[in-house]
């Protein structure tokens, strides 16, 4: 009962009317969508979900927790939840990759050879050959001669459209040493592909090489200045360098000699803001002719009226949905990033440890609250030390799997620990009072883990632990409703696609009320289940 979507974006109006309902369906759950987790024990935030739920989603086992954010839902799950999920997923866009040659006619996915897709892993091998291809389909129907990769990273799609495409590249990214190693890789392709051509006798055949560019591309001023030095003989420009110097960028002549200006931008999870300057450069932008781009890290959006105000902002782009005075927030840009298809994927255990993190997180919020209440002012941030924790738990707990295995079984048998609880107990014994030891051996083991957890937050925030904390005492106090963590991020995260969707569809909208003077459209050009950020929007001026 994952629900199917039965909007279109094929016109303006259509994209709108998706959007409409979007609106519509998720401003009842500002709430769920604004949330800040680590206020969960806090601000009791499973309080203001539907009891009904969270009484149900309490007792479910994790594995059936995990699919919530595709829609998927058990039968004896309350009708009112099934409902809400069944609604939210037929407003999201589909995801399942669709076959390109029905969109792009002749279009052929070549497979990477070893050379050229060295250091990549199979994600990135993935959709690098996706995306070259449809970037060289699209440059060769506009007559383009130059293809500029925003946020080019490594290189490795600037790479593959130059030595296996054989377009003019150039390679746009913020960071001085991916240029570097952009640089030194497409050297040693060069030379290898080189080698082929001597040992072919092909001689005279020359082999092109991206051109890198480091520059921090603020502005569509930035990218158009690029654009235009691009495509005119040694051309010139003064822009923003990577710590916002100028920086005087000089092409080689042989980029666009004697040839009609013309470029293709590319984007492969070009960051926040990045994907939305590209779209905006190619409406404004006479010598652009298409643009290919995927998003990624919508929570590093601007949004107007919350970061920046009066000034173009990452969010929205469209009148339509300006018009409408809608605002995301920080914690709803953040829950965009979210991919039901990495939560369904994930393993029980992994996903139990996850929420551990989060009740620990939370629970750490509780500590900061009652000790350090000044520090809270500051919003701190403890940053991802949970994940580290986690690793050195798991390699700890692989190393003594099977002694704390015989350990957990002997405490709870009356081993040493239990004959420590019954001494302060008065000696009482018996299977009842087994399971209770057991119990509390389990309480005192993640007690153990909470402080530690704990000590190190204090730690990043460069606090000093308080002689007076009871750590013991705060997890005593949120441990009964550590269990509703898993169910309210759920439901929670549930939320990220159909968010996901409304910034894209805005985007979309974006390109369509610019008219008849060029076709826009959105596809899901990746595998979900390896690469889920995979939606391309894709546009060429008529």
């Amino acid at each position: 009962m994952a629900g199917t979507c039965k909007y279109s974006c094929e016109t303006a109006s259509q994209t709108l009317e998706w959007i409409d309902a979007i609106l519509r369906f998720i401003k009842p759950y500002a709430f769920l969508m604004n949330a800040h987790v680590v206020n969960f024990f806090t601000d009791r935030l499973w309080e203001a979900v539907d009891k009904e739920w969270m009484d149900c989603l309490r007792e479910e086992p994790v594995e059936n927790l995990l699919p919530i954010p595709c829609g998927e839902v058990q039968d004896h799950w309350p009708a009112s939840l099934k409902n809400f999920l069944h609604d939210l997923r037929s407003l999201v866009f589909p995801r399942e990759q669709v076959d390109l040659q029905k969109i792009f006619p002749g279009l052929t996915v070549a497979p990477l050879g070893s050379v050229l897709a060295q250091g990549m892993n199979f994600k990135k091998k993935h959709e690098v050959e996706v995306l070259s291809a449809i970037a060289s389909y699209i440059a060769k129907r506009v007559g383009a001669q130059t293809v500029v990769d925003v946020g080019a990273g490594q290189g490795y799609l600037a790479q593959v459209l130059s030595f296996q495409y054989q377009h003019s590249v150039v390679a746009i990214d913020a960071c001085s040493h991916h240029g570097s190693v952009t640089n030194a890789r497409a050297e040693r392709i060069k030379k290898h592909y080189a080698a082929q051509l001597r040992r072919s006798g092909s001689v005279n055949t020359s082999l092109l090489v991206p051109k890198t560019v480091t520059c921090r591309v603020l502005s569509t001023d930035i990218l158009k200045a690029l654009s235009d030095t691009f495509i005119h003989e040694d051309g010139q420009t003064n822009l923003i360098g990577e710590d916002n110097e100028e920086l005087c960028v000089k092409i080689d002549s042989s980029y666009g000699e004697g040839k009609e200006d013309s470029l293709v931008l590319a984007g492969l999870h070009a960051c926040g803001d990045l994907s939305v300057t590209m779209l905006k450069t190619f409406v404004e932008c006479e010598e652009v002719k298409a643009v290919v781009s995927i998003g990624c890290c919508y929570n590093l959006l601007s949004e107007e009226g919350v970061d920046n105000a009066g000034m173009q902002c990452g969010f929205p782009m469209s009148n339509g949905v300006k018009s409408e005075g809608f605002l995301l927030g920080k914690c709803a840009r953040d829950l965009a990033c979210q991919s039901a298809e990495r939560w369904r994927s994930l393993e029980k255990d992994d996903a139990s440890h996850n929420f551990e993190l989060h009740s620990f997180r939370a629970a750490f919020q509780m500590v900061l609250s009652k000790y350090y209440p000044d520090v809270l002012k500051t919003s701190p941030s403890i940053g991802r030390q949970g994940k580290a924790l986690r690793r050195q738990r798991w390699r700890r707990n692989l190393e003594s799997s099977v002694n704390s295995s015989l350990q957990s079984q002997r405490d709870c048998e009356g081993g040493p620990l239990v004959r420590q609880v019954e001494a302060k107990t008065g000696g009482k014994s018996g299977s009842r009072q087994g399971g209770a030891r057991c119990e509390d051996t389990l309480f005192r083991d993640k007690c153990l883990h909470f402080e530690k957890f704990n000590l190190s937050g204090l730690h990043r925030l460069g606090l000093k632990p308080l002689q007076d904390i009871n750590f013991h005492a705060i997890w005593k106090e949120t441990e009964p409703f550590a269990e509703v963590i898993g169910p309210y991020w759920s439901l929670r995260a549930a939320l990220g696609a159909v968010l996901e969707t409304l910034i894209v569809l805005d985007r979309l909208l974006f390109l369509q009320e610019k008219g008849n003077s060029l076709e826009a459209f959105m596809l899901p050009a990746f595998d979900p289940s390896l690469s889920p950020r995979n939606l391309a929007i894709v546009a060429v001026k008529i």
